[in-house]
């Protein structure tokens, strides 16, 4: 069966872009006969609240965006991940990082206008460091990972000169996006991963990553980008997005028609549920560039 999920982090107020990518990996799901679980991603104890959660899960069912099963909290499966963490160590593909941000920034070349930073290895062949705190990141061959995406098709990374050597845990000991998402997906049997095309990138490293564990590839479609006035996508900063003041100022019918819309889904915002658009989900409508709101 196909299984798609939803997998916020809980460090405020879901947004409009946080919405659009629920409907549409919703749709997809469901338009396959398949199934839509929700995972809680609070494996940052600094910034994740219980009562964001609770808050998001209130406001996806308002939505009418019902999950299959009950949700998954990474906060609860620290044990797994180090069981997973712990083979990737025993492969020999793993040292500690002791690179402070500044000392990554100082590695960044002019060119990357993305502000990404590709890590150059520093760290890789230095000894031990006892009592300093280490970040562990992962060995990346010189090879490229190939996949295809189910919305702009055809992609192809080299690791090594385009992602580098990335943490799979943190230097507080909290578990990486990266590993918990891989390991997460694969336990919980998704087979499609719907997501803002910012992770794009995330995917050459997510597809390694479950090479080196044995588990199967995923299927990745990635989503334009809602945008606001000024062309920034939009952010937990940007609040009059959130959900707080769209339930304050318009019924779920209404968002939905708009988010549907926009995907190309319907002609007009007219407002819709999402079980109105099962039958007219299609990859093909949906535009491939960000879209202002």
């Amino acid at each position: 069966m196909m299984k798609g999920r939803f997998a916020p982090s809980p460090t405020g107020r879901m947004h409009l872009g946080n919405v659009f990518s629920a409907l549409l990996s919703w749709l997809s799901a469901k338009s396959h006969g398949g199934e839509w679980l929700l995972r809680i991603e609070d494996i940052d104890p600094a910034r994740s609240r219980r009562e964001y959660a609770l808050q998001l899960m209130d406001d996806l069912q308002w939505l009418g965006l019902a999950w299959d099963g009950e949700p998954v909290w990474q906060s609860e499966r620290s044990d797994i991940y180090e069981h997973y963490f712990a083979e990737l160590q025993a492969l020999g593909l793993t040292y500690p990082c002791y690179c402070t941000r500044a000392d990554l920034l100082a590695t960044q070349a002019p060119h990357e206008s993305d502000g990404r930073v590709v890590y150059p290895g520093t760290c890789r062949h230095k000894p031990f460091q006892p009592g300093l705190a280490a970040a562990t990141r992962l060995i990346t061959p010189d090879e490229d990972a190939s996949f295809t995406d189910l919305h702009y098709g055809p992609q192809c990374v080299n690791l090594a000169h385009e992602i580098g050597d990335f943490i799979i845990r943190r230097k507080d000991g909290a578990w990486a996006y990266q590993l918990a998402v891989v390991v997460d997906d694969a336990l919980m049997g998704i087979t499609e991963v719907v997501r803002g095309r910012d992770l794009l990138l995330s995917s050459p490293q997510q597809l390694y990553l479950a090479r080196l564990l044995g588990f199967p590839a995923v299927s990745f479609a990635h989503l334009p980008l809602l945008c606001n006035g000024q062309g920034q996508r939009l952010s937990k900063r940007d609040s009059s997005m959130d959900m707080g003041v769209l339930r304050r100022n318009f019924s779920a019918p209404e968002i939905i028609g708009r988010l549907a819309c926009l995907a190309g889904l319907q002609p007009a915002p007219q407002p819709a549920m999402p079980a109105d658009l099962v039958a007219l989900f299609s990859w093909d409508k949906v535009p491939l560039d960000n879209l202002c709101v």
